[in-house]
């Protein structure tokens, strides 16, 4: 057991390294495509004839795969909270490439997201023993997670047809909470067909069951969703916040998820169960001061909803009254006057 965490401890490290590097080669990427054309922000998609962005992706998928790996010889909540080491990559990387600048407080928020990831790791639950998919099925099929699934079906329906179009680009949540929540149910998946693989290879063919297909078609969609709202975010928002909070949020809803679904922390300790929480809040504290020592990049507000108005300036006559002033410096047909008495 101890022989095969290891092996998921090392994959995961990997991997963090590899999905860090990826979003700044992106994000350079991004912006690059958005000088000449639609932004991704906006549902503008020239970043896909842009190499830079193609480099990006293929270090992110060289980093999933190394993470997919991971998965097959660790349970969720030991890989999972290694993502950290992401933070710290991508973070480190944006000062010097993006000059993002990050503050001493921000390196602090770093250490801690490492130290409570290592509390996690020294506290995570033993790798369940599975011997075919169709027992994974099972597990995928108890009413709790398909509770669970429905819940995150239709906040994600929500956040993608209301939420978005109106708040996208001035709340990181939106986009941030789509990638995390659809996240969880990728790594369910990903598991699932990695451990088909696993015995595949040692002989017992997974591939004719069904539902190694249907786990393979839910993992896909969800990825391609993932992206899409990452690559939103990332364009929206500085990446040295994006890359915290959506770190916080995905291990959450990850482990919250593995646990429904694997019953990863049946039969421990309530002792391995409260330093565990602990190592996670320390985690979710470090993100916060990363957070709030970032300034986030001012949006692009170009949404369906706001609507197109000429530039508008004021000037002071010299009676004192207040007058508005077009883009092009004429004033207006209908002057609206504002006294001084009217602010005192």
């Amino acid at each position: 057991m101890y022989s095969s965490n290891l092996k998921g401890f090392i994959l995961a490290v990997v991997s963090s390294a590899f999905i860090g590097s990826s979003f700044i080669i992106k994000k350079k990427g991004l912006r690059r495509a958005g000088v000449s054309g639609p932004r991704a922000s906006v549902g503008g998609y020239g970043y896909l004839l842009e190499p830079l962005w193609w480099i990006g992706m293929i270090t992110m998928v060289v980093g999933e795969i190394a993470n997919f790996v991971a998965y097959i010889y660790a349970p969720a909540g030991l890989v999972t909270p290694l993502g950290a080491l992401s933070i710290i990559v991508s973070a480190v990387l944006a000062h010097f490439l993006l000059k993002e600048k990050l503050q001493k407080m921000g390196m602090l928020g770093c250490l801690l997201c490492i130290v409570g990831s290592t509390v996690i790791v020294l506290h995570s639950p033993e790798e369940r023993s599975l011997s075919s998919v169709e027992e994974i099925w099972e597990l995928a099929i108890q009413p709790a997670f398909l509770l669970y699934t429905a819940s995150v079906v239709a906040v994600t329906l929500v956040l993608i047809l209301y939420c978005s179009p109106r708040y996208g680009q001035t709340n990181i949540l939106i986009y941030i909470g789509i990638c995390s929540m659809i996240g969880s149910l990728t790594v369910m998946s990903i598991k699932a067909i990695g451990i088909a693989i696993k015995l595949t290879l040692e002989g017992t063919n997974q591939l004719k069951y069904f539902q190694t297909w249907i786990f393979g078609m839910v993992a896909v969609t969800c990825i391609i969703t993932q992206l899409n709202y990452l690559n939103m975010a990332l364009d929206t928002f500085n990446t040295a916040i994006v890359s915290p909070i959506y770190y916080a949020m995905f291990t959450s809803f990850t482990i919250f998820a593995s646990a429904i679904m694997f019953k990863d922390y049946s039969g421990q300790s309530v002792t391995s169960i409260a330093s565990e929480l602990c190592g996670f809040i320390t985690v979710l504290s470090g993100t916060a001061i990363l957070h709030s020592t970032r300034e986030p990049d001012l949006p692009l507000i170009t949404d369906l909803y706001t609507p197109l108005s000429p530039k508008v300036s004021w000037y002071i006559q010299s009676n004192g009254e207040w007058k508005q002033k077009d883009e092009d410096g004429s004033a207006p047909n209908f002057i609206t006057v504002l006294r001084q008495d009217y602010f005192k």
